[in-house]
């Protein structure tokens, strides 16, 4: 028979073996992209012959055109999550990009983790951005990336509350470190190939600019993208992601 000391250690590491797993599913919640735990979220469909090219944390004066011009060459539209404050700074870029066909979606203002941040920040950084861009595009985004995909339920109602659909991905690679764009065109390769194989669309995150650094390099990225668009345009179809709703 226990003893009460035993029976009492053995609650309380029980009730920490819980918390532990509980703090778990929550990071895994706030975190992991295909997690619908929090709410749904818009990744990619059963449609393998299908490809979404995303680019987040721009307009960026420097790479944001070079980029307009590779997708115009291929004729190709891509969805662009803007970072408010970026576009505030670059609206001439804002409406080229709208005005070339693409998506514009929110990234929030000032690309924070929103899944640390207060309900009130999380309101104001969204509604801003919203305001900002239908202010230059002339109507506001139905699409909403969290930054770094962290998120908990008042991210998504904050979201909904301004009538976005929040976003996630399922193919990505450290582009914005990775200086070869060979790596970075092969690692997606091998995601957009998995995702086929079992019967999936390609939701692809690149970034054409930084919440961090302005003159960050992002022609890699470009680059990146320019070998995807010639390896899949034979096959496949590249949508934004608004062709899922």
């Amino acid at each position: 028979m226990f003893s009460p000391l035993a029976t009492e250690i053995s609650a309380g590491l029980s009730a920490a073996a819980g918390l532990a797993l509980a703090a778990g599913g929550c990071a895994y919640a706030a975190m992991w992209p295909a997690s619908q735990l929090f709410g749904s979220t818009l990744i990619a469909p059963p449609r393998p012959g299908e490809l979404a090219l995303t680019f987040d944390d721009g307009p960026n004066p420097v790479w944001t055109p070079r980029l307009l011009d590779l997708l115009a060459s291929h004729d190709v539209r891509a969805t662009f999550f803007l970072v408010g404050s970026r576009a505030q700074a670059q609206p001439a870029l804002v409406r080229q990009i709208v005005a070339a066909g693409h998506l514009i979606g929110n990234h929030s203002w000032s690309h924070p983790n929103l899944a640390l941040s207060s309900a009130r920040r999380i309101g104001e950084e969204l509604s801003r951005t919203n305001q900002i861009l239908a202010q230059i595009a002339g109507a506001p985004p139905r699409y909403f990336r969290p930054p770094f995909g962290a998120r908990r339920p008042e991210v998504l109602r904050a979201a909904r509350r301004l009538g976005m659909i929040p976003v996630l991905w399922n193919a990505m690679t450290s582009d914005w470190k990775n200086p070869s764009a060979d790596s970075i065109a092969s690692r997606l390769t091998h995601k957009i190939d998995s995702l086929a194989r079992r019967g999936h669309a390609a939701n692809i995150v690149l970034h054409d600019g930084s919440h961090a650094d302005p003159a960050a390099n992002r022609a890699p990225s470009i680059a990146g993208a320019a070998q995807l668009i010639a390896h899949y345009q034979p096959t496949r179809r590249f949508v934004t992601v608004s062709a899922w709703r």
